[in-house]
């Protein structure tokens, strides 16, 4: 059976952000978690699903492996998922403690000290032109980056004294709290995890030790990039808290649209204007690529709508870069603003088709001048 959509089984968007991936599971967890529902299979295998759905969608490089590929991606990549329905419901400490503090564990947190948190992801939107994605390119970013206050020298302290211990915590970074059966920790709201307090939080970074500034960053676009694709920035997101690493940038890739060519993955369409005659005596058209001019062959009695492809005048695949092709649609153009001679010209063309005109149309309308006779007599 199909498995379901992560996205689906947390209920939230595509677009969510970790926190709210992170507070929809939490929800569910707690709804669906065994010891509350004792003997309810169909709970237990809720919970082994959002679970599931929750290791990848809360992993960044899984979650963009899954958005691109989906399922059969994360199997390519390795990111096998056969351990996720075997779930101990015995030891949660192992599933929830990364995120609420050991809450089913109840136990001593590892290390002792103040909790290590990775800092958050950032997503920079890129728009980029079809001709760039399709040669890839350089450019520099302007991004968000933190740097030591230079007021109180990354203390975080007006008078640049060392912080304090937490009163609230007394160093360890969390709090714990009792609802029903179920026994949390969770960041203490004093310190917000780092274990210490800074009595006179300075006025500049208001007690952070650092501030934001921006850096400037070279990003290379690889060649055949799509719109939606992101690519990664290892290292420059927000940094980490306690020794926490620091998170991802994600460059997110948004095509501007052509005045010619609409992609469809690695194929290009374009419409192709013909005069009534070349399209009824036959010619050679020069149409417009990527790379420059190609030519196509125009038969005898070409109709709009049919449609020629030009072989690996396409777009490059970012991975395989084997190229995809070109489609040319033609479009029959009436001519417009005729001058009298002209029009005596089409109108004597007209008298020579006789009054049987049908059998000089395409085979595909000769049917309805059929139908249309039999309709009216």
């Amino acid at each position: 059976m199909a498995k379901k959509d992560y996205y689906e089984s947390l209920g939230v968007s595509r677009n969510a952000s970790e926190e709210e991936i992170k507070k929809a599971f939490r929800k569910l967890a707690m709804k669906n978690h065994p010891d509350r529902n004792p003997g309810d299979h169909a709970a237990e295998e809720r919970f082994k699903e959002i679970k599931e759905a929750y290791e990848v969608l809360s992993d960044p490089q899984k979650r963009a492996t899954y958005d691109q590929f989906g399922h059969e991606g994360l199997n390519q990549q390795g990111f096998g998922h056969g351990g996720f329905g075997g779930a101990d419901f015995g030891d949660l400490g192992d599933i929830f403690g990364s995120m609420f503090g050991d809450m089913f564990g109840g136990g001593a947190r590892r290390g002792g000290g103040p909790r290590a948190y990775r800092g958050a992801d950032l997503r920079y939107p890129l728009e980029i032109t079809l001709e760039q994605a399709a040669k890839g390119f350089e450019t520099t970013i302007t991004v968000p980056s933190w740097e030591d206050c230079d007021a109180c020298k990354g203390t975080g302290s007006k008078s640049k004294k060392a912080p304090e211990t937490c009163h609230t915590c007394h160093g360890s970074g969390q709090v714990t709290m009792q609802q029903g059966i179920f026994r949390m920790q969770q960041t203490c709201p004093t310190c917000h995890g780092t274990g210490k307090e800074i009595k006179d939080p300075c006025h500049k970074c208001h007690g952070e030790g650092k501030v934001r500034k921006e850096k400037t960053l070279q990003v290379e676009i690889p060649a055949g990039v799509d719109d939606g694709m992101r690519i990664r920035s290892t290292g420059n997101g927000e940094p980490g808290v306690n020794g926490g690493g620091n998170g991802d940038l994600y460059i997110e890739v948004h095509l501007k649209p052509h005045d010619i060519f609409a992609r469809d993955g690695d194929d290009l369409h374009c419409e192709i204007p013909l005069s009534f005659v070349t399209a009824a005596l036959g010619g050679n058209v020069v149409v417009p690529t990527l790379d420059g001019k190609g030519e196509i062959p125009i038969p005898e009695g070409t109709q709009t709508g049919q449609t020629f492809r030009l072989r690996n005048k396409g777009i490059k695949n970012v991975r395989s870069k084997v190229a995809g092709d070109l489609y040319c649609h033609v479009v029959i153009e009436t001519p417009v603003r005729l001058n009298s001679k002209q029009k005596e010209l089409l109108e004597q063309f007209g008298a020579s088709l006789g009054e049987d005109a049908s059998k000089h149309a395409p085979s595909k309308n000769k049917n309805w001048f059929a139908k249309a006779k039999e309709f009216f007599s």
